[in-house]
């Protein structure tokens, strides 16, 4: 087989494997609100500060004043027990993901959060959330 012949192949080859390993817009914006979930749990402003889109960090400037802000106004996620991950919802194909989060917070109260993440330079930052507090059980 000529050189070039071999090299067309591989190029194709490559490319059909990274072309299969597409990303998955769900699950890196579950990423991101794992990674900031656990770092409100450790209180570690600055790593929670990180995941906020710069809509959010326009309102909040400094990282003390978001976290402030986190623990007055979304107690059930800066004390999150346990939490796990509903629906989801793609919008403008993955530029925006909405994600339901089922919190039981540390006062034995269960909220879903819905979170809105935008893609930005190519990650997901948290643009905003919607607490929703569960008033009666679903059942099981």
């Amino acid at each position: 087989m000529p050189v070039r012949s071999l090299y067309v192949v591989l190029s194709f080859v490559l490319f059909s494997f990274t072309a299969a390993k597409a990303e998955d817009p769900v699950a890196e914006a579950q990423a991101v609100i794992s990674g900031q979930i656990d770092a409100l749990l450790r209180n570690d402003a600055e790593k929670a500060y990180s995941f906020a889109s710069p809509g959010i960090r326009s309102l909040y400037p400094s990282k003390d004043q978001f976290l402030d802000m986190v623990r007055k106004s979304y107690e059930p996620v800066y004390h999150a027990g346990n939490y796990a991950f509903g629906r989801s919802k793609l919008i403008g194909g993955g530029e925006m993901v909405l994600q339901e989060v089922m919190i039981s917070a540390r006062e034995g109260k269960d909220w879903t959060a819905i979170y809105q993440m935008r893609l930005m330079d190519g990650s997901y930052k948290v643009d905003g959330v919607r607490m929703i507090r569960n008033t009666a059980s679903t059942g099981i």
